[in-house]
């Protein structure tokens, strides 16, 4: 026995919008709150970092949010927070919660030693690779704190951030 032809029509639409509904499901969910191993402490923003140019797999990446505030900047204890996760040479992605929306920095440095302290030479220069948000030239020193200032309107946006190594 075969269905009318509109009830046949009417059940693959059915079919259909349930198959995309089951599709679309776990995807947007996801997408609502922030990825597994999101470091900080927990808020409703979050951004997500794309480090490239991790010369080894070696030790943490340290993700150092800062507040907007250049007389905080790059001073000891002027950090909001320093989240540390495993490093994966090449490229990875990273996630730190942020305590709200607006103006912060990035300070990321590989610390392959796992010694948890950015190291440096005898001179006082870098001694492991290091980044910022914005990527600013750091050539001749360090960035300016305008450089480096980053907006987070919202949650779940992206930023890529290039290591840099002595």
């Amino acid at each position: 026995m075969s269905l009318p032809r509109r009830s046949r029509t009417a059940a693959v639409t059915l079919a259909v919008l349930a198959a995309a509904a089951a599709l679309a499901g776990p995807t947007a969910r996801a997408q609502s709150g922030p990825p597994p191993g999101c470091t900080g402490p927990a808020s409703s923003t979050w951004i997500n970092v794309n480090v490239e140019g991790l010369r080894s797999s070696d030790g943490l990446l340290a993700i150092t949010l800062y507040p907007d505030d250049p007389r905080r900047f790059l001073v000891r204890h002027g950090s909001l927070y320093v989240g540390r996760v495993p490093a994966h040479a090449g490229s990875m992605r990273a996630c730190i919660f942020v305590p709200e929306p607006g103006n912060y920095v990035l300070a990321l440095y590989h610390d392959e030693n796992g010694n948890r302290k950015f190291d440096r030479s005898g001179l006082g220069l870098p001694a492991e690779g290091y980044g910022f948000s914005n990527n600013p030239p750091t050539i001749a020193g360090l960035p300016s704190f305008r450089a480096v200032r980053l907006s987070i309107p919202k949650a779940n946006l992206s930023t890529r951030i290039q290591m840099k190594y002595p």
